[in-house]
């Protein structure tokens, strides 16, 4: 089956459209918030359980069920009665996939009440959508789908949503939070709020300082660290880092290591590439955003910075290097490793690489 051409940036785009509505009171008859990214789906529910109705009226109109404790028929029972005192009544199926023959809510979807909300959270993946309930959905009402981002995308997002704050952040303490909390949406912007609070007053940039102080990850020895050590051929550094990582394996797994050093060297391959097509073939050197659109960056600083070490490593280095990163890769998840700890294969790594 051919993979769905929705993509995160996609789901982005619509969360924000739609929340832009709902803040607007352009209410639709029914929400089906679907997909394997929660915190979309529940930043989403939350924005229309606390604005469709006032908190008076929510006492006697809103009432909330779970997937697992209800079933399609009494969900219908309940979208067809009418609301007291107020214009709307609001609906919201909470865990919906554990909703037992959630088809048969198309009893109700194929013909919805202009006084009832109906908001069905369907979290972890999709709706069958050949299902006449999903066509329905779409019908009469707005169908968000929640698409979980790549590695690549969350650091976009996160400048992104920071910027949304009216602040701007250091790349450096946007791959620390990456480095940190993976893909996790929720997990990030729920860090973000506790940092918020703690920035002194006025305080407009937030740098790997405000990171280290406020979420607990070390400025020093990290992931941006350690790529940056070896790039620039610093042994002492990079073995330095290592040594910390191999004293705190918890915080710092080797796995994640392994791939913020292959996207910095995957990088630096690409322009080496293009720089290559340009000396011998002609073709134009991409303009800055061009390139940074190639790499998937958002910050034009990285980008600068990936052109000036891309030039200590040509690519015959860096064929090595990736190869070396896809054999420790396998080790990081157990594969021959000969009873080495993670530590231990981080040290080994590094020496080969600089080696090349």
């Amino acid at each position: 089956m051919a993979k769905s051409a929705y993509k995160f940036k996609d789901s982005v785009a619509a969360f924000e459209s739609l929340r832009a509505e709902i803040a607007a009171r352009r209410f639709a008859p029914i929400y089906l918030l679907m997909g394997e990214e929660s915190y979309f789906i529940d930043a989403l529910c939350e924005k229309l359980a606390s604005t469709i109705l006032s908190p008076a009226e929510q006492a006697f109109n809103q009432i909330t069920v779970y997937g697992k404790d209800s079933d399609a028929g009494q969900i219908v029972n309940l979208c067809r009665q009418m609301p007291m005192m107020g214009s709307y009544q609001v609906i919201i199926v909470k865990e919906a996939q554990q909703l037992r023959q959630i088809e048969k809510l198309s009893h109700y979807t194929s013909k919805p009440q202009s006084s009832t909300i109906l908001v069905v959270c369907h979290k972890e993946k999709n709706v069958d959508k050949r299902s006449a309930f999903y066509k329905q959905c779409q019908k009469e009402g707005v169908v968000f789908e929640s698409v979980r981002p790549r590695d690549y995308e969350i650091g976009p997002w996160l400048t992104q949503f920071i910027q949304g704050k009216g602040l701007r952040i250091a790349p450096k303490a946007v791959q620390m939070l990456t480095d940190h909390l993976g893909c996790d949406i929720a997990k990030i912007s729920n860090e973000i709020d506790k940092l918020l609070v703690s920035l002194p007053t006025g305080t407009k940039d937030i740098t790997d300082l405000h990171i280290e102080q406020n979420v607990g990850i070390s400025k020093d020895f990290n992931n941006f660290e350690l790529c940056n050590a070896v790039a620039t051929w610093d042994v002492k550094r990079a073995m330095t880092i290592a040594d910390h990582f191999a004293r705190n394996p918890k915080d710092n797994p080797l796995l994640l290591t392994i791939m913020a050093l292959y996207g910095q060297f995957r990088d630096m391959f690409i322009i080496n590439y293009l720089r290559w097509l340009e000396r011998y073939k002609r073709v134009p050197f991409p303009s800055e955003m061009e390139l940074m659109r190639t790499l998937k960056k958002s910050n034009a600083y990285a980008v600068k910075e990936l052109m000036q070490l891309s030039q200590r490593w040509p690519n015959r280095k860096v064929f090595g290097v990736l190869g070396l990163l896809r054999e420790y890769d396998g080790k990081s998840k157990g594969i021959d490793t000969g009873g080495m700890s993670d530590g231990e294969l981080l040290r080994e790594l590094l020496l080969k690489i600089f080696m090349q």
